[in-house]
């Protein structure tokens, strides 16, 4: 049965055109009147619906009964990322989306290929929230990660330095401990967890030192050097391995 995702509240009863892409989907499917498909509003449940009219500028459904759906993880994890360059940027956000990431966080760091400032950064933001929903409708998540708008590192840091939980520097520099070493004690302790990555060419020796002094612990995935987007992934999978 497809399963979509709808940018509107949903509730038994409703009937509803669905918003463009949904429709899309439903007309390209060539489903009919009468079939059923399965929605979800990002606020936790998959809700079954009819299609009850489906023309070609619009799809109208009858929604009925709700499924709490639960593929969380069991701690909420923020991944603050320096932005890797459009479309690795987007992978990374589709493949966070499947690991569980509560929160997406693009960061501008000294060395991000990326730059985006203004409208142009609402509109990636817009897109990577697309990007988002599709892994999820996908992997069948009932929430979606948060996309935050784009922020400084430094700024970021200075924030997450008041933030419950326990915070991670993804680094290179000497003294960075195993991350599975690390984390243990954070799984068990079930805080929400924040985890920094940089982008193309690593953070600058200032922003590692900016990350530590807000709190950070300084993790390593092993001595080989890993891609801006791959090394946010590698951790997050770690972290769902050991905490479901």
């Amino acid at each position: 049965m497809p399963r979509l995702h709808v940018d509107l509240p949903l509730a038994t009863g409703l009937e509803a055109a669905l918003p463009a892409g949904a429709a899309r989907h439903v007309q390209v499917l060539r489903l009919q009147p009468g079939e059923r498909i399965t929605l979800f509003d990002g606020g936790g449940c998959d809700w079954d619906a009819e299609l009850l009219r489906i023309g070609r500028s619009e799809v109208r459904v009858r929604v009925g009964t709700a499924a709490a759906v639960d593929r969380e993880l069991p701690l909420a994890v923020t991944l603050a990322v320096g932005m890797p360059a459009n479309e690795r940027m987007d992978w990374l956000v589709e493949k966070a989306t499947e690991l569980g990431a509560a929160a997406i966080q693009p960061l501008v760091c000294e060395r991000a290929v990326l730059r985006l400032a203004g409208e142009r950064a609402e509109r990636r933001r817009a897109h990577w929230l697309g990007v988002a929903a599709a892994a999820a409708e996908q992997c069948g998540r009932a929430r979606l990660p948060r996309i935050e708008p784009l922020q400084s590192l430094a700024g970021w840091c200075a924030a997450s330095a008041a933030a419950p939980g326990a915070g991670f520097v993804l680094s290179l520099a000497p003294g960075a401990r195993p991350f599975a070493e690390a984390l243990c004690p954070a799984v068990r302790a079930g805080a929400p967890l924040r985890l920094l990555s940089g982008p193309e060419g690593g953070l600058s020796a200032a922003e590692d030192a900016a990350a530590r002094a807000a709190g950070l612990q300084p993790v390593t995935l092993g001595g080989r050097v890993l891609r801006a987007e791959t090394a946010p992934l590698a951790a997050l999978a770690l972290l769902a391995g050991l905490c479901g």
